[in-house]
């Protein structure tokens, strides 16, 4: 009786996976099937070499074909994002973001100015709940930190701390990835480097931030110029502050022309999480969700472990042993990553607005 009862529950637990498994392919049918109709998804802000983001849209479309993918401003950051969506309110045509993908600090904002709207992929349990609204609005993607991406062939000293970089062996050499009165990559590089002299996250970090770029303004070492692959490689801008994920496809890109140093430093080492949400007025609803459900899949998440990303549901597939060894080995060395801090949303806001509304009266240099 007991091996009978035992198979009964099994059976009835296998029905009921099935059931299920059933259901959510007929959900993911239907969503296909209203995005096809729509026919397009427009991204923005979203460059090919960042987080594997070429080959992440490259395998949407070929998973979902019929959905013309149109991507605006590859090199636009986060404040552009969220400004074209408020410019593009009443637009449903190809200028209107559908989705966006921007710095933490940026989801809440977003939501308070009613500019995004909710949606739950199928995995969001998955998702841990430090990095989503609870509502649904905006939910963590992946994650890196910052670090210093070297030009060797210029720079034959490797800078190993934020301190490093003042010195005067490297005038007219370091830059940021983004202009930081808008950019969520070079705010937080700009708190990251006050963060090492001691600040602590938050407006404080912001503050001393700011002062750490005076100074290497002021001694000739910073290149107001937003530093690319193809700036580090020309030698325009021969130390590159950045997430580690970006230098590292940078580094990839350039195939050892010239060769390339990454380093995490040793203090202010400030890992940032990026979120996903969609504009409130897309243009394309349906194919913006399916993209969400894409992205947010073990395929999409791999997708972004292969750009160098730690995908925010990285420990959940780790834990299912569903990640490939090579990508595994692949990975920075976790040394680097252990004294990475996380800021809190009310850190980081505090932080980008000290440097978004004091980088002109405490810095002066117009990056562009």
């Amino acid at each position: 009786m007991k091996v009978t009862n035992r198979l009964l529950i099994t059976a009835g637990a296998l029905a009921l996976y099935a059931t299920a498994n059933m259901a959510a392919a007929a959900d993911m049918n239907a969503l296909y099937a209203a995005a096809k109709k729509e026919g397009e998804l427009t991204t923005i802000a979203l460059p090919h070499d960042w987080c594997g983001y070429g080959n992440v849209i490259a395998n949407f479309k070929k998973k979902y074909p019929g959905i013309k993918v149109n991507e605006l401003n590859p090199d636009a950051g986060s404040g552009d994002e969220i400004q074209a969506i408020k410019a593009n309110e009443n637009n449903k045509g190809p200028q209107a973001p559908d989705v966006i993908d921007v710095g933490l600090a940026f989801g809440p904002a977003a939501k308070k100015e009613g500019l995004i709207q909710p949606y739950k992929v199928s995995t969001w349990a998955s998702i841990p709940d430090s990095a989503k609204d609870a509502d649904g609005y905006w939910y963590g993607d992946y994650y890196g930190v910052m670090a210093f991406g070297v030009n060797k062939d210029i720079i034959k000293n490797t800078p190993k701390d934020w301190s490093d970089l003042l010195k005067p062996e490297y005038a007219n050499a370091v830059a940021l990835a983004g202009d930081p009165r808008s950019a969520n990559q070079a705010i937080l590089g700009v708190m990251a480097a006050g963060m090492a002299t001691g600040a602590a996250p938050g407006k404080a970090s912001g503050d001393a931030g700011l002062k750490f770029f005076a100074e290497m303004n002021k001694k000739g070492n910073f290149v107001p110029v937003v530093a690319k692959s193809g700036t580090i490689a020309q030698g325009a801008t021969p130390i590159a502050i950045a997430w580690d994920y970006n230098l590292l496809a940078w580094k990839d890109s350039l195939k050892g022309n010239p060769p390339m140093d990454v380093v995490v430093p040793k203090s202010g080492v400030v890992a940032g999480v990026y979120v996903q949400a969609i504009s409130k007025f897309a243009p394309h609803p349906e194919a913006a969700k399916l993209w969400m459900e894409y992205l947010y899949s073990d395929e999409g998440q791999l997708g972004w472990l292969a750009g160098y990303c730690h995908p925010i549901r990285f420990n959940d597939m780790a834990k299912r042993k569903v990640i490939p060894q090579k990508l595994m080995d692949a990975l920075p060395p976790a040394e680097g990553y252990a004294k990475a801090v996380f800021p809190t949303l009310d850190e980081q806001a505090a932080s980008k607005t000290a440097v978004v509304g004091g980088w002109d009266g405490v810095v002066g240099a117009n990056v562009k």
